[in-house]
């Protein structure tokens, strides 16, 4: 798998689990617990995605 596929996949894991979140937050019964984890999972999925677009750097 190219870099640029795995990261194309782990922009759609991150968009699914986004998708995820919204409607588990939209429910008025949301589950704090799973809301946590959605979240946990989405920033280590943006932690992924920003290690592969390499260092950036900020003037």
């Amino acid at each position: 798998m190219s870099i640029q596929s795995h990261l194309q996949e782990l922009k759609r894991r991150h968009a699914a689990i986004e998708q995820e979140l919204s409607r588990e937050l939209a429910h008025p019964a949301a589950d704090p617990v799973r809301v946590a984890e959605l979240k946990r999972k989405k920033l280590v999925l943006k932690d992924q995605i920003t290690k592969l677009h390499g260092p950036t750097t900020v003037h």
